[in-house]
């Protein structure tokens, strides 16, 4: 005797921004919840209009869309806004919940900014969705979005990562998963490293392993679909180990190149350098052409960060030497 599936729950339109997550994958992992806020809505910004579309279609949801992207001028938000303050305005994106490496920060910030209440719609996420079954540790992770493109910046901001006593999450896509597993190999060849893809669809995998025993395997097994990267924390005869909080504050993100690789979806303080030298542990040297190099006193490996001596952001005098991406 098969039960009877729980229809959709009524609900009152109220205005308002709703940050609403979609499936992943499998279109079946939507919730009731989410349906009834997308029937009612006043309008939908959606990363892709064409891909809203078909899901809305799916689902037999017929909505106003509005594409909101990262590159949206400011005055479309305005209008979204201004939607908002009038009736329910839902925010999603391509898969999963937006603002997790997904346009809607800016959009978020300034309708709080202008007092029209957001709510949050849960759903899918392919990020903990990975950490669930990967079996790293799960009480105290860290989610660092995509890896930079360049073996150069990607290089920079693993190691930027090292000290963090915390699992570490990533999105990669397929074409560049191998090179990725290689560097982590490189720094780290002992953690424990998974690779979730394909998640809630039906080719899903979970494979874990060293990063070199993963690089190995597919580089003759070629992945496809969408990708989460995981690695494990350091182990404990791995030195130094930071505190997670304190690898993560504004001073150190300052200098850390995790801070090149945001996508600029946050906006970042610039502290003086005296800051910076106090509260990373980071030493100062003075070179010939008056800037500043620092190199971690605990570690060879470590990047070096160039810095200029005033303790105010340069001017175009100084050439090569941006003060936002310190």
């Amino acid at each position: 005797m098969s039960a009877e599936l729980p229809s959709i729950p009524a609900w009152e339109p109220v205005p308002g921004l709703y940050i609403l997550a979609t499936p992943i994958g499998n279109l079946g992992d939507i919730t009731l919840r989410a349906l009834a806020v997308l029937r009612s809505a006043a309008l939908v910004a959606c990363e892709d209009t064409r891909v809203t579309g078909k899901l809305l279609k799916h689902y037999g949801i017929k909505a106003r869309l509005q594409r909101l992207d990262d590159h949206a001028p400011p005055e479309v938000r305005a209008r979204v806004i201004d939607e908002a303050r009038q009736g329910p305005v839902v925010l999603v994106s391509d898969a999963g919940t937006p603002l997790v490496s997904d346009p809607g920060y800016r959009l978020v910030r300034e309708a709080r900014a202008a007092g029209v209440t957001v709510t949050s719609i849960p759903g899918a996420c392919a990020a903990v969705s990975a950490l669930a079954i990967a079996g790293l540790p799960s009480d105290r992770f860290l989610f660092a979005g995509f890896l930079p493109v360049k073996d150069k910046a990607r290089g920079e901001m693993l190691e930027g990562l090292a000290g963090v006593a915390a699992t570490l999450v990533f999105y990669e896509t397929a074409p560049r998963l191998v090179k990725s597993l290689h560097a982590i190999a490189g720094l780290w060849p002992e953690r424990e490293v998974a690779v979730a893809r394909e998640l809630t669809k039906l080719h899903e995998e979970c494979r874990t392993g060293t990063a070199a025993g993963l690089a190995a395997h597919y580089a003759a097994h070629p992945p496809r679909g969408e990708i989460v990267l995981l690695v494990g924390p350091p182990a404990e005869a791995e030195a130094p180990v930071q505190d997670t909080d304190t690898t993560l504050s504004p001073s150190a993100l300052a200098l850390s190149p995790l801070s090149r690789s945001s996508g600029g979806r946050a906006p970042r303080a610039s502290p003086t350098p005296s800051t910076n030298a106090a509260s990373s542990g980071w030493r100062r040297r003075w070179n010939a052409c008056g800037r500043t190099t620092r190199r971690r006193a605990r570690t060879s490996a470590s990047t070096s960060s160039c810095l200029h001596r005033a303790a105010s952001p340069p001017t175009s005098k100084t050439p090569g030497c941006r003060w936002a991406d310190h």
